[in-house]
């Protein structure tokens, strides 16, 4: 049976836990950051696990991460 190949810009922006879960980072953090306060900023700096519904998806996409 052949390779599966990885989707590259899911594996960029995938990482995978000790557990086995999927970490992945919070979006609005790009631009439009004068309205957003400090606390809020500071919470989307941090990391987040991706959802059980969507991992199976992430899984298909990243085979071997």
């Amino acid at each position: 049976m052949p390779k599966i190949k990885t989707r590259r810009g899911a594996a960029k922006r995938f990482d995978i836990t000790g557990t086995g879960k999927f970490k992945r980072r919070k979006q609005n953090l790009r631009h439009i950051l004068t309205k957003k306060n400090a606390k809020r900023k500071m919470r989307l700096g941090q990391s987040a696990i991706v959802d059980a519904t969507n991992a199976p998806a992430v899984k298909r996409m990243c085979p071997y991460l």
